[in-house]
């Protein structure tokens, strides 16, 4: 049992933080910040947070490539916002669904980015996938606006994915995570200030007390934590094994998500169908590669 355990940990960390990023949605609805402040402050909770961390154990995570990574930041950055738009405009479950979609960008992108063949399976998954969003595109078009913030989401999480699985081979998953929530925050603040001082924005809003502990719970559990362990498994599970197995997020956010907040997350039938069809992708990744292997 205990060598079974040993060898499939990673994996298991992996379910471990697909179940706590199961809470950022709903984290997402409870805030009462917009969607550009919310990912704004998360990004500094979560540098702070390991910044902290590497003082204390004294970690060196000086790399060559850190401007690069400050560009993966902005892409993460620009990820969250467009996934909290998602919510904000329509609600969490369709927004964590329509994420779903990021094993359809992953198995298109990962063969441009890593060199390697395109898997015909995953591309078949990956259309099965876009199926099931087009039915809840068509059973809940009055959510239109939050099905394409999520789905333009879900494209950049297959990007940001991908990149660093590539670091990962060469650096820590501690200095990556680290330099990339610096890379968001400073984007964020860039665009904040442009936006002050053009009397777009006329103040900058602060948290009050609920929202401060939400932040908090998202910044440090959801994000620093979460994003480190998230890239260090990556040593040893592929970037389409990760974003499809993150496809079991909705099913516990959504459960939750009909728990607290009722009756705004109850959905039409189609709805729920394209979901089945979406998580059927899930499932269906593991079995074809169960079977692979086991052949």
């Amino acid at each position: 049992m205990w060598k079974m355990i040993t060898k499939y940990r990673n994996h298991l960390y992996l379910h471990g933080i697909v179940f706590v990023w199961g809470f950022t949605g709903i984290l997402g609805k409870l805030i009462s910040l917009d969607h550009i402040f919310l990912v704004w402050y998360r990004m500094f909770i979560a540098f702070c947070g390991l910044a902290l961390f590497v003082w204390w154990k004294s970690k060196k995570v000086d790399i060559p490539h850190k401007f690069k990574l400050f560009g993966v930041g902005f892409i993460i950055a620009l990820h969250w916002i467009l996934f909290f738009a998602a919510i904000k405009v329509s609600n969490v479950s369709v927004a964590l669904v329509c994420m779903s979609s990021t094993p359809f960008f992953t198995a298109f992108l990962q063969p441009l980015f890593l060199k390697t063949r395109l898997i015909l399976y995953e591309v078949f998954l990956g259309l099965f996938a876009i199926f099931g969003l087009y039915l809840i595109f068509e059973f809940e078009a009055q959510f239109m606006w939050g099905i394409i913030f999520a789905v333009c989401s879900a494209f950049l999480a297959a990007v940001f994915t991908i990149i660093n699985s590539c670091y990962i081979q060469k650096h820590s998953s501690l200095s990556i995570s680290l330099y990339e929530m610096l890379g968001g925050f400073i984007a964020i603040t860039i665009y904040i200030i442009v936006m002050y001082l053009f009397n777009f924005i006329p103040e900058i809003p602060l948290p009050n007390f609920s929202d401060t502990f939400y932040l908090l719970v998202l910044g440090l559990i959801c994000t620093s934590m979460a994003f480190v362990i998230s890239i260090e498994i990556m040593k040893e599970i592929s970037p389409y094994t990760v974003t499809i197995s993150i496809n079991m997020e909705p099913i516990y956010a959504i459960l939750l998500a009909v728990a607290i907040f009722g009756e705004t997350e109850t959905m039409t039938s189609g709805f729920y169908l394209g979901a089945a069809i979406i998580f059927a992708t899930v499932f269906g990744n593991v079995a074809i590669k169960y079977y692979s292997k086991g052949k």
